[in-house]
């Protein structure tokens, strides 16, 4: 089977597949078209590995090329965000003191937690993940993450007073 037959074969069904992740026909036809450059330029895994089938093969490709242009949009609209906020940023000397004598103190209350909520806490505020993903990184479950968050919170707190 050639690319040729491959694309006629397949064009159809992943086209379909990558509408009902973008709900924009334009969108999924330019997807659609990425989906099967990446393909001719990674087949060589696909029949080294040869577990999947090739339209499961073809859609894993097409998930991760949408997923790849979400992102890229996100990025953008932040960025555009960014540059058209109306207000810009006034720089306060004694304003950015205090944040950072803030951020000084924090860290220094941080260093006084376990080596585990500290690393919850960071992961959590620094890193912005949700507790299910913070559990599992710590080999803990989503509960538990958001009780020991909440508790490493109040212990900070208790350390202010």
């Amino acid at each position: 089977m050639d690319k040729e037959d491959v694309y006629q074969e397949y064009a159809d069904f992943i086209f379909r597949y990558l509408v009902t992740l973008t709900n924009d026909a334009q969108s999924a036809e330019e997807l659609t078209q990425e989906t099967f450059y990446q393909a001719i330029k990674s087949i060589g895994h696909f029949r080294e590995n040869g577990k999947a089938s090739f339209s499961t093969w073809l859609c894993s490709i097409a998930k991760n090329v949408w997923l790849k242009e979400v992102n890229r949009e996100r990025k953008k609209h932040r960025l555009v965000e960014s540059l058209s906020s109306e207000h810009t940023p006034v720089y306060n000397l004694e304003e950015q003191y205090i944040q950072n004598e803030d951020k000084v103190h924090f860290f220094q209350q941080a260093q006084q937690l376990s080596e585990k909520k500290r690393e919850l806490l960071y992961l959590r505020l620094l890193g912005n993940l949700s507790f299910k993903d913070i559990g599992s990184i710590l080999g803990e479950t989503e509960n538990w993450a958001r009780v020991t968050f909440y508790r490493a919170k109040q212990q900070i707190r208790k350390g202010d007073q």
